[in-house]
């Protein structure tokens, strides 16, 4: 692997009951989830390069892997890519039975990587070379629980489902294991929703240390959450105090009681909205990532996300993309700088923004 071939962004994605088991102990396969649940999985495939599984999941479970809605495989075929993302068996030893549905289910490629437990590392390498940016791990217990022990997992969506198992024979979510994410370092949690009567949670994984690249990277990545909205971008910023302690997030239309139409919501305005942001002394050094340029003029409502900024005192802005003048003519940056903020730039991550904004911007 070089320095311009980075390592997929993992993505861990399970079902677990409210005492965290992805199954029963019984032979047949328990589904914790529902309907809604399932479409937003299948969501997540479609926008992935790959989804990776243990053996053992293949041998239990039998998955296909691949997208179901035809609208959804459709606009990967649009952008020139299959149908559905490769698939990845994981296996210590032996490939699973060749019959099985992962390997003769048309409509994606199959690949075996064996592998150690602890080469986790070197299999994100290989499926780097591979063009694979986005790796989706859909299970089984042990594949999820080492992703998570050696640090390799950039996000978890966790569906909970509203019963409990109780049987320490069944595969619990998370095994044993020394996890660095420890209570003094926690995950992000960047939304969570109801779908019907399971809770989806998405949690961003944060890192000692993160500079600025990595830190505006979350705020790209909390912009996938954004509810989707033809005629609107969808941004994602994050407050950060100057010791590296995440203060607040939002995304564009993320629901914020006292806010109004979350409709009209924009990212830079619900993070800063949120309790207890506005008056904490840690703006006053404190720096706002924010996937796109902080909008200014603003016909929606009397403040624009930069007016915000500049009352909250925040010296410091770090932006990926300036905005296009597409929906209005934007001068954030220009009146940031004007006042005296510090705004940085990091055009590498524009090609991000353009992504998730596809839809205005293609």
């Amino acid at each position: 692997m070089t320095e311009n071939t980075p390592r997929p962004r993992v993505i861990l994605s399970c079902a677990t009951s409210l005492d965290g088991y992805l199954d029963d102990a019984t032979p047949n396969r328990l589904l914790l989830s529902n309907q809604a649940d399932f479409d937003r999985v299948d969501e997540l495939r479609a926008g992935c390069d790959a989804i990776l599984v243990g053996a053992g999941t293949v041998r239990a479970d039998n998955p296909r892997l691949l997208v179901r809605d035809p609208a959804r495989r459709a606009a990967r075929v649009d952008l020139g890519q299959p149908p559905s993302p490769l698939r990845v068996v994981l296996t210590r030893s032996s490939a699973p039975d060749p019959r099985a549905a992962v390997f003769t289910a048309e409509g994606a490629e199959t690949i075996v990587v064996t592998s150690a437990g602890d080469q986790l590392g070197h299999v994100l390498d290989q499926l780097a070379v591979r063009g694979v940016r986005r790796l989706m791990v859909e299970g089984g217990a042990a594949v999820l629980s080492a992703f998570l022990a050696q640090d390799l997992a950039d996000e978890l969506h966790l569906a909970t489902a509203p019963f409990l198992i109780g049987d320490p024979a069944a595969p619990n979510f998370a095994r044993p294991a020394t996890y660095p994410q420890s209570p003094t370092r926690r995950m992000l949690l960047a939304e969570t929703r109801a779908l019907g009567d399971v809770v989806f949670s998405r949690y961003l994984v944060t890192r000692p240390g993160a500079g600025d690249e990595e830190l505006l990277g979350l705020a790209v990545e909390l912009s996938r959450s954004c509810p989707p909205a033809a005629g609107a971008y969808s941004v994602g910023a994050l407050v950060v105090a100057a010791d590296g302690t995440v203060l607040s997030t939002g995304f564009s239309r993320e629901p914020l009681a006292g806010l109004g139409d979350p409709d009209r919501n924009h990212a830079e305005e619900v993070a800063l909205a949120k309790p207890g942001v506005l008056g904490d002394p840690r703006l006053s050094t404190a720096t706002i990532y924010t996937s796109l340029e902080p909008c200014s003029p603003r016909a929606s409502r009397p403040l624009n996300c930069t007016d915000h900024i500049l009352a909250a005192g925040i010296p410091r802005v770090v932006l990926a993309l300036r905005e296009p003048a597409l929906l209005a003519v934007c001068d954030g940056a220009e009146r940031l700088r004007a006042a005296g903020v510090e705004v940085v730039e990091l055009p590498a991550l524009a090609t991000l923004v353009r992504s998730v904004n596809a839809h205005l911007l293609r």
